[in-house]
């Protein structure tokens, strides 16, 4: 079966889901976009991601032509015309088409585009073994270029640091801000676990607010787990005694090692299972 996209509008098979070329999306990266879950047929933390995708609008001057009700039924719609309960759904809001250079009025309207389908980002024995990461060379975009609270088309900062992760041959790589402090790794936030307490950076240390991350720090105060957030450096990354990432594709992914150096025990700790067991039992309420 051909899989639905949801398209301006109207569901359309994959084959016939196309945008122009001259779509400031592909041209200029000018756009943003979601990744959400969908759990037992339920689109999981909606209002949050849908508010950060308007958030994330409003920060580029980039109007979206539907009310949030309106999309969040679009998404339903897109879900239901591929028959999935379990999937990822991307929400795609791009300037629309225009002319050649960058002015955005030269763009008449913009376009939307929703997909469901199937995600895997790390192989299912990674949960269990952790996973390997380096410390990236490329610094975050700095928040008065382009912050990166704002869930934008263009990644190419992230990209070139997941570039430097296959050439290490690990999973992931971390990445600092542009005064060396922890900031993000390429698609996901960073926790650590210092004897007990969890800690994960500030929004002034150049991350993304992940819907996921604000899902953990809920679990960490229901179960009773002191979770902070607080500038780290890469020394905090060394000396940790766990460490995890999270993101609405990786879900909760453990690390065990870093630029060489082992995380602890070398093993996935007991904190960070529990929470990713926690988090997992979240998904299936």
């Amino acid at each position: 079966m051909s899989l639905k996209i949801w398209i301006d509008g109207k569901l359309v098979d994959k084959a016939d889901a196309k945008i122009s070329v001259y779509d400031h999306g592909l041209l200029y990266g000018d756009g943003v976009f979601e990744g959400i879950r969908v759990y037992n047929g339920k689109i999981f933390e909606c209002e949050a991601h849908i508010r950060r995708l308007y958030d994330s609008a409003k920060a580029v001057r980039l109007k979206i032509p539907l009310s949030a009700g309106e999309l969040k039924t679009a998404m339903e719609q897109t879900v239901k015309a591929n028959g999935f309960t379990e999937c990822y759904i991307r929400v795609v809001v791009t300037r629309g088409v225009g002319s050649l250079g960058i002015d955005p009025n030269k763009c008449a309207n913009p376009s939307v585009f929703i997909i469901a389908d199937l995600i895997q980002m790390h192989a299912k024995e990674m949960y269990e073994k952790g996973i390997a990461v380096i410390t990236s060379s490329i610094i975050r975009t700095h928040p008065n270029a382009l912050s990166p609270r704002i869930k934008s088309l263009n990644y190419l900062n992230n990209i070139l640091a997941r570039i430097e992760a296959n050439d290490a041959g690990v999973a992931d790589a971390i990445m600092l801000n542009e005064e060396g402090n922890v900031s993000e790794a390429t698609v996901q936030n960073v926790f650590i676990v210092r004897a007990g307490q969890v800690q994960t950076p500030t929004t002034h240390d150049g991350i993304l607010e992940g819907v996921t991350r604000g899902v953990m720090m809920q679990i960490c105060r229901k179960l009773g787990i002191e979770c902070v957030e607080k500038t780290l450096q890469r020394l905090d990354l060394y000396i940790a005694d766990e460490m995890f990432l999270t993101g609405t594709g990786g879900e909760v992914i453990p690390v065990t090692k870093i630029d060489g150096r082992s995380i602890g025990s070398g093993e996935v700790g007991p904190i960070t299972r529990r929470l990713k067991d926690a988090f997992h039992q979240r998904t299936r309420e």
